[in-house]
């Protein structure tokens, strides 16, 4: 086995080098949590994205998110903005309230509501504003690292990760993270990991992580062996799934994979996790019905029966899922197969973008504070 080396995100070091990708809904604190139980606390975790506008207004919604467990180390943090003088002002109040210890900046994500005001990954091709923005962010972060997640391009006729990446390298980023597809792409097809190892080339002088289509710690090391990426973000791949950071550890500690766990291991991290949303928001009922969502990907495979599906979608208690799950048969081993792809596998949309955004990429005066979203989360 390859070894690989230890990734360093400014003095925090990341072994194995694998990171938890940010997800709308998805990456909160109990979420985490189960993550890293399973990793034994290894690797690295980022929050849900911050908006920066609702961070500096200290939306309610907003403060709850970036709290960190007491075991969170290092506490991460993904910021979304458009501003650079509001971005600026958020890491200065994440560095002087000491809300995290990495800042994260997205510009990957490719969903409407963000990339119709110009943010995410419709950001990167108005390169002054991607260049003001990590300027700002890096002049107010002090001895906090700040890294940025990105993707392609907005499609194939407009692919900014190469130019991105060497502004990123100018303006003092610790390290970039490439999903490899366009905005256009959302997640459909196939990632492009011949990008990853383009953009390793292209910026050497700093740590490059790859991202797209790790379903399991052989794709987490075929990745690195065949981009020369320094560490892997994973996303869709652990939906449902939070023991796929034992078997990423497994895999890059070269220990042997990590053995699938059958339904009853399965319902009790289900339960686990409800568990957690409840504490975590301070409502038990609030907390299963959060939950929810999560349902399908966790039972993936396994044989539960439509009714029962359905039953379970409804939830409303801890006692209610526990009962539900308890009448399973929970002998029922990990389904062949489903390991793969699980999540959005949409793709080839058009990209919603501000009116005339495409014109000139040097031309930024259709962006202004407005721009901000106000709630974070997605």
């Amino acid at each position: 086995m390859t070894a690989f080396s230890p990734l360093a995100i400014g003095p925090h070091i990341v072994q194995p080098p694998v990171v938890l990708a940010p997800m709308a809904g998805i990456t909160n604190a109990p979420f985490r949590t189960l993550c890293r139980e399973f990793s034994g606390g290894k690797g690295l975790f980022v929050s849900e994205m911050i908006t920066t506008r609702a961070l500096v207004e200290r939306n309610e919604k907003t403060m709850q998110l970036i709290r960190f467990d007491a075991t969170e180390q290092p506490r991460s943090i993904q910021l979304y903005g458009v501003d650079p003088v509001t971005v600026g002002k958020a890491v200065r109040m994440i560095v002087d309230e000491d809300l995290a210890d990495h800042i994260d900046l997205n510009f990957g994500c490719p969903v409407p509501k963000v990339t119709r005001k110009g943010g995410g990954s419709a950001l990167p091709f108005k390169r002054p504003l991607l260049r003001a923005i990590l300027n700002e962010a890096v002049a107010n972060a002090g001895d906090l690292p700040v890294t940025m997640k990105m993707r392609k391009g907005i499609d194939d006729d407009h692919i900014t990760y190469l130019d991105a990446g060497r502004i990123a390298v100018e303006e003092g980023v610790t390290a970039i993270a490439l999903h490899g597809r366009t905005a256009a792409q959302h997640y459909g097809g196939t990632a492009d990991w011949d990008a990853i190892a383009r953009l390793k080339e292209h910026v050497p002088e700093i740590p490059v992580l790859g991202n797209g289509d790790i379903w399991s710690a052989a794709d987490a090391l075929r990745m690195m062996r065949e981009t020369g990426c320094d560490g892997v973000v994973v996303g869709r791949g652990c939906l449902g799934r939070p023991w796929l950071f034992a078997d990423l550890v497994a895999g890059f500690e070269g220990t042997g994979a990590y053995a699938a766990p059958g339904l009853r291991v399965v319902a009790d991290a289900m339960v686990r996790h409800a568990r957690l949303l409840g504490e975590w928001i301070g409502d038990e009922a609030r907390g299963v019905i959060d939950f929810r969502k999560h349902v399908a990907w966790y039972l993936k495979g396994f044989s539960v029966g439509s009714e029962m599906r359905k039953k379970l979608a409804i939830t409303s208690s801890l006692d209610e899922l526990s009962a539900q799950l308890s009448e399973l048969d929970l002998d029922q081993p990990w389904p062949v197969g489903a390991d793969g792809p699980r999540g959005r596998t949409s793709g080839n949309n058009r990209v919603v973008l501000p009116d005339g955004w495409l014109k000139d990429p040097y031309d930024c005066s259709g962006v202004s504070e407005d721009a901000e979203l106000d709630t974070s989360g997605g």
